[in-house]
């Protein structure tokens, strides 16, 4: 059922990823113009990613009709896999953003917010030209659960936001300030609907994010986020040389002159990123570098450097699920540093990550928590 009005005004918020859910939706990976190899080494991927979830909460894992039976055979029989039709797999973008409201006797409700999507950036700067139906998952994952929707024109993708569920919402003007999403909104109007509809009081605005992240136009979820109040994640370089350090230290240079919506000094946590990592000839052949169906896919070619960060992990039930990208050095370095920021979460590290940044993201955007209610 559609609910009108503003989010904030009916009570609702947005709660942060570490709060508790009933839930995680996943896609299921198939173009062959943006998956390497049919998308079989991904599926492989995406399914151990699931199953890992699986161990702290339950996971749907959604999948269009000619790719279903796989899934099931692919996933673990507990994990549920629904048919949904997709133009591709980023739930994070394509998912609502689940919303909640607590009542006095601490009855808690859900809504979820259907936002605008244009394949992130439309028809000229955009990763596929069709995305009809992409624009239709966050409308049927919350009929499928019987959830109010609260629907928005604004483009706006779920990775280019993180909340700490106290009022504090982090963000890019690389991303969100893009000609290619809302040209017809000033930053003070987008900072509105963003309290309105998350129910938060304070924006904090990054420059930019990663190095790298052409596909989304510098998403937050690829370059910071909270792992409690006052404290966040950074992706970090030591290396003076590599454009990404630049990034970092403006971010660290803003984050540690800003305060959270409390009025907190954030604690900032460097999360040293992984290689810098580059497509390999092997693994740009893989990918089918032609329009399907006549949509025209983005172009994966070799040399091409890999937008690969640990921040870009999910916060289960107790578990933090991070890629591991086979760079050992800073791969075991990303599961010391969580398991030190998430003492009470056992951090599950996943083999053949790469597989995803190929194709332009890792775990947090492959996966969109429900909250529980």
């Amino acid at each position: 059922m559609d609910l009108q009005g503003l989010p904030a005004s009916h009570g609702f918020h947005m709660p942060a990823e570490w709060e508790p859910h009933t839930q995680c939706w996943m896609g299921w990976p198939e173009r062959p113009d943006n998956w390497r190899e049919n998308a079989v080494p991904a599926q492989d991927v995406f399914a151990k990613v699931a199953s890992a979830i699986s161990r702290f909460e339950d996971v749907t894992v959604c999948a269009s009709s000619g790719q279903w039976g796989n899934a099931r055979r692919m996933l673990p029989e507990h994990i549920r896999v629904l048919e949904i039709s997709m133009n591709d797999s980023w739930f994070r973008d394509t998912g609502p953003t689940f919303v909640v409201k607590r009542s006095e006797s601490g009855k808690q409700t859900i809504a979820g917010i259907d936002w605008n999507f244009n394949s992130w950036g439309g028809l000229e700067d955009g990763c596929y030209t069709d995305w009809s139906l992409d624009i239709l998952v966050a409308r049927k994952i919350l009929a499928i659960e019987r959830v109010h929707r609260f629907s928005h024109s604004m483009i706006l993708e779920g990775g280019s936001i993180h909340v700490d569920g106290e009022g504090t919402c982090l963000t890019t003007e690389e991303c969100l300030l893009n000609k290619n999403r809302n040209p017809h909104m000033s930053k003070n109007q987008i900072e509105d609907q963003l309290k309105t509809y998350l129910g938060v009081s304070k924006i904090i605005w990054l420059p930019r994010g990663l190095y790298g992240d052409d596909d989304t136009n510098g998403h937050i979820d690829n370059m910071c986020c909270f792992t409690r109040p006052g404290v966040v994640l950074l992706s970090w370089t030591d290396d003076e040389s590599d454009p990404q350090y630049e990034r970092s230290m403006e971010a660290y240079s803003l984050l540690s002159n800003e305060t959270d919506a409390n009025g907190r000094k954030f604690e900032i946590i460097k999360l040293h990123v992984p290689g810098p990592l580059y497509m390999t000839e092997k693994e740009a052949a893989g990918v089918v570098q032609v329009s399907v169906q006549g949509d025209d896919g983005k172009a994966r070619l070799p040399g091409t450097r890999l937008a690969a960060s640990y921040v870009n992990f999910y916060i289960a039930n107790g578990g933090i699920i991070v890629p591991q990208f086979g760079d050992k050095k800073w791969d075991d370095e990303a599961v010391r540093v969580l398991s030190k920021a998430f003492p009470d979460h056992k951090v599950v590290g996943i083999e053949g990550s790469r597989e995803i940044v190929l194709a332009g993201g890792n775990i947090h955007c492959i996966t969109q928590q429900q909250p529980a209610f």
